[in-house]
């Protein structure tokens, strides 16, 4: 069975987008400085997105915990993942973006391409008879 790997996997993803989540929310001024990254004109422009990484770091705790009855709640992380990476890359192949912004863009595919993975495998026959 699979489920452990998907557990790790879920777990990994609410480590990675909880503490940048608490990084950004806490922090931010510092990661910006540190990146030499011109901030927004007000910080609640990153603090509130940082808010959200931790609601789905709570979410993706519950995908880890119990994958298969939370199997409708990857398709949100996905969701996050191609909202962020999307956005990212659109701007870095159209006209630049800070280089602070595209490691996080990568994982962030890398994530995607996991999640959808993981989908798949819940939902496959296993799965259907699971909730049969």
């Amino acid at each position: 069975m699979k489920r452990p790997i998907i557990s790790a996997l879920y777990y990994l993803a609410a480590l990675y987008d909880g503490v940048f989540g608490i990084l950004f929310l806490t922090i931010p001024w510092q990661l910006y400085a540190a990146f030499d990254v011109t901030p927004p004109n007000h910080w609640a422009y990153v603090q509130f997105p940082a808010a959200l990484l931790l609601i789905f770091a709570l979410m993706f705790l519950a995908v880890a915990r119990d994958p298969r009855a939370n199997r409708s709640l990857i398709l949100y992380g996905m969701l996050l993942k191609i909202s962020y990476s999307g956005t990212v890359f659109g701007y870095w192949l159209m006209q630049g973006v800070p280089p602070m912004w595209k490691p996080f863009a990568i994982a962030d595919l890398a994530f995607l391409v996991l999640f959808a993975w993981s989908y798949q495998v819940l939902g496959g026959a296993a799965g259907k008879q699971a909730h049969a």
